[in-house]
């Protein structure tokens, strides 16, 4: 809308915080085939903001409309199975620069289940379709502890990860364009808590040089190989391997601006959802510029429940007295533990003044430093 198109939105929820906002709310279910319709007569691009929209919808939509991600390239990031092997084809075809998963084993039968290698142990077992935000994942110690997780996860087909010495994680996010035109952001250092996004720091030099280069490539390689049209984030693990940086190993990939680039709306000289746009619309990918030092603070709905469970309404005030922050509320109705209802941005001139503005924020509003 800023950009000066018209948009809408297909989505069931009637309170919808982005179907408010839109020209157009279709108030829909994803695969309802009268809603897929009208979307389609009403729109000239289409895309997805997350990646459990059914893929047979976008197929359906991308027969007739230019869809950006392609259904394909969603199906892959649904299916943590098909994402690895993928994962694993993109490092063998670049063996100078290769990034690997992390060791895994396949299970969908009992069988498989019998022949995990004891080497994988212990690790992180999870299921191979809907795991986000830390759903749907179970630690594992030994064969017992396996066997039990496969059962309470109901025997769906799931993935084993060997557990590694984590040092830290990181995600890269780049845009693509229709021509092959490749740009990226900087390399992002993400903190996560219960599975869930808390804070992202950006400027220079926040993680070794030779890192930030290899997950930009990595990253670049990954949707070259999948022809990606749009916005991807692709997630790593730095872990130690003895050497002086650590050793990077590739997560996980999100086909759609992504939760750690939302502080590029004040930091950086184009935001990660305005390159979606013009990657759905045509236009020239220019390369963005990192202008601030930023931090960015996830705003779950915890912070609506004072200690005795009781709702309250956040400082906000004070919060927005500190210098270089920038608040975005999403418009959701109803707060939830763990629910995610906004995000704040730090700004500053350097990175020990955004951190520690940040730490600030955080102390108002209750949130563990970091």
């Amino acid at each position: 809308q800023a950009m000066g198109y018209f948009t809408a939105v297909l989505d069931p929820d009637p309170a919808s915080p982005a179907g408010r906002v839109s020209h157009y709310h279709i108030q829909t279910a994803y695969d309802d085939e009268q809603g897929l319709a009208q979307l389609m007569q009403r729109c000239d691009a289409i895309t997805t903001e997350f990646e459990n929209v059914p893929a047979p919808a976008l197929l359906t939509l991308g027969a007739h409309r230019p869809v950006a991600p392609a259904a394909p390239c969603v199906a892959v990031a649904q299916d943590r199975v098909k994402e690895k092997a993928l994962f694993v084809d993109v490092a063998q075809a670049h063996p100078d620069q290769a990034v690997f998963p992390a060791p895994y084993a396949t299970i969908t039968t009992p069988e498989l289940l019998a022949a995990v290698p004891a080497d994988l142990l212990p690790g992180i077992l999870k299921t191979a379709r809907l795991g986000y935000d830390g759903k749907g994942q179970v630690r594992v110690r030994n064969h017992a502890e396996l066997a039990a997780a496969w059962d309470t996860l109901g025997r769906v087909p799931c993935v084993l990860e060997k557990m590694l010495p984590l040092v830290a994680e990181c995600s890269v996010i780049v845009a693509r364009g229709a021509d092959g035109a490749c740009v990226n952001f900087p390399l992002q250092r993400n903190l996560h808590r219960d599975g869930i996004l808390a804070v992202t720091e950006v400027y220079e030099q926040n993680t070794p040089s030779p890192l930030d280069s290899k997950a930009i490539d990595a990253a670049k390689f990954i949707a070259a190989h999948l022809n990606y049209v749009g916005v991807l984030c692709v997630e790593f693990f730095v872990v130690d391997d003895g050497s002086a940086h650590g050793a990077l190993v590739v997560n996980e990939m999100a086909p759609r601006p992504h939760n750690s680039g939302h502080y590029t709306q004040n930091a950086c000289t184009v935001s990660q959802f305005e390159l979606q746009v013009r990657a759905m619309a045509g236009l020239p990918l220019v390369q963005p510029r990192l202008h601030s030092p930023t931090v960015m603070l996830n705003i779950l709905g915890d912070l609506w429940f004072a200690a005795d469970g009781s709702q309250r309404s956040p400082a906000w005030d004070a919060v927005l007295a500190l210098p270089g922050t920038h608040l975005h509320l999403y418009g959701k109705l109803d707060a939830r533990h763990g629910r995610k209802m906004g995000h704040l941005n730090i700004t500053a001139a350097t990175p020990e003044g955004a951190r520690a503005t940040a730490l600030q924020a955080c102390a108002l509003l209750g949130l563990p430093p970091f």
